[in-house]
């Protein structure tokens, strides 16, 4: 009995750096989802801007929150404004595969 004690505190320590991970996982994921809806608003606020003869940049910029301002790409060919927005990186290397790309037509 007394070779078990501890075990369970043992397994606690190992299994938290699995716990974590996960966590960061699912953190990841939510925020890249959570990109794509902003990407695909950015998009509409910049082909409603082309619509009232704005600037379509600046719209989807200001669609978008503080964060994600920096994150954003927008390219406009035509009636059709394109916009990337990469997510913010909680886990090394994985935002960049994650980036969300939505585009809009004010045709």
């Amino acid at each position: 009995m007394s070779a078990q004690r501890g075990q369970a505190s043992v397994e606690l320590v190992a299994l938290l750096p699995v716990l974590v991970l996960a966590a960061l996982v699912v953190a990841q994921i939510l925020a890249a989802g959570r990109c794509r809806e902003l990407a695909r608003h950015a998009a509409a606020a910049g082909a409603m801007a082309l619509l009232q003869d704005e600037d379509p940049a600046a719209a989807a910029r200001r669609a978008l929150p503080g964060w994600g301002r920096g994150r954003l790409a927008v390219a406009v060919r035509g009636r059709v404004v394109r916009v990337t927005l990469r997510p913010p990186g909680l886990l090394p290397g994985v935002a960049s595969a994650l980036t969300s790309r939505s585009e809009a037509d004010a045709g």
